[in-house]
């Protein structure tokens, strides 16, 4: 019998031994007790505690947690009665204080949680708890982390997930929306016309200054094509005058080479008198020396009537 039970002795002093012997995961802590005592925090690691003496009183999680609260009712400044609900994420930074400092840590956060978001809302009207978020995210996470401090928790972030006015409220929020929207949707069109008119009147504007543009380009181009014609036309009654003198002037001096007299320019005078008688004018002026041609004219007549009787 006595090996044996030195055996069964050997085996009992190893597992009681195996027992004693604890590993400490990553992101954990464990608190120790010692006789009932708090003893110490156990960290990452190995570690070893004495039998029957020592006992893990709490395996703490230092992750960063999230709990999410059911709605909670909430009243505003202006007596209207939501349903929020939120969500804490917090982390445990001590351990010991963790384990001792409140019964039931979660409860106390969400009964705190409640309390918190009961008195911000409390001083906030409606339409501003609904714009405002961001707001009373900020402050229900510094409040609640100042008092979870003694607690060895910290509350990293807070955030509401959802806020549910009463039906009566959502449906007048809803009818605000459709008139707001159907405003906007008024400006715009109204908008939308105005700058249409605007471009049509702009573009008739545009129209009519092209078109008085062209009209005047028009003008200008008739009234330079009519200069030109009334210039070519001058220029060319001038050149038929200067025609007409030069033939005149080589007239005179073909007349003047071929040794003309004074008889025969007085016949040309007479000739033109002729001319001018015959035409359309209503006055006539007659040279001063008429009695003088008459009396070239008769002695013409006699040369002529002598030659006739020398034939």
């Amino acid at each position: 019998m006595g090996p044996i039970v030195l055996i069964v002795l050997l085996v009992i002093i190893v597992l009681v031994a195996l027992s004693c012997i604890k590993i400490v995961p990553q992101a954990h802590a464990y608190v120790v007790e010692r006789l009932g005592a708090y003893h110490e925090t156990w960290n990452v690691g190995l570690h070893f505690k004495m039998p029957i003496v020592d006992r893990i009183a709490r395996r703490v999680n230092l992750k960063e947690q999230v709990v999410d609260f059911p709605p909670q009712p909430v009243i505003t400044k202006d007596n209207v009665t939501m349903q929020i609900d939120s969500i804490v994420f917090f982390q445990i930074t001590d351990a010991k204080l963790f384990t001792y400092g409140v019964e039931s840590p979660i409860m106390a956060i969400e009964n705190l949680t409640a309390t918190t978001l009961r008195n911000i809302i409390g001083d906030m009207e409606l339409d501003q708890t609904l714009t405002s978020r961001e707001t009373i995210n900020t402050k229900m996470r510094s409040q609640l982390d100042v008092a979870t401090d003694p607690w060895g928790i910290k509350v990293t972030r807070v955030e509401l997930k959802n806020i549910t006015p009463p039906q009566p409220i959502r449906e007048a929020m809803e009818k605000q929306m459709k008139a707001e929207r159907e405003r906007r949707e008024a400006i715009l069109r109204a908008e939308g016309e105005k700058k249409s008119a605007v471009l049509v009147a702009e573009g008739q504007k545009e129209s009519k200054i092209l078109q008085a543009e062209a009209d005047k380009q028009a003008m200008i181009l008739n009234a330079e094509a009519v200069k030109e014609k009334m210039v070519r036309e001058a220029e060319g009654q001038a050149e038929a005058i200067r025609k007409v003198q030069e033939a005149n002037a080589d007239g005179i001096r073909l007349v003047k080479d071929a040794g003309a007299d004074q008889s025969v320019l007085t016949l040309k005078s007479f000739e033109a008198l002729q001319k001018v008688a015959d035409g359309q004018s209503t006055k006539i002026i007659v040279p001063s020396d008429l009695a003088g041609l008459a009396g070239l004219a008769a002695s013409l007549k006699g040369i002529a009537e002598t030659d006739k009787k020398a034939e």
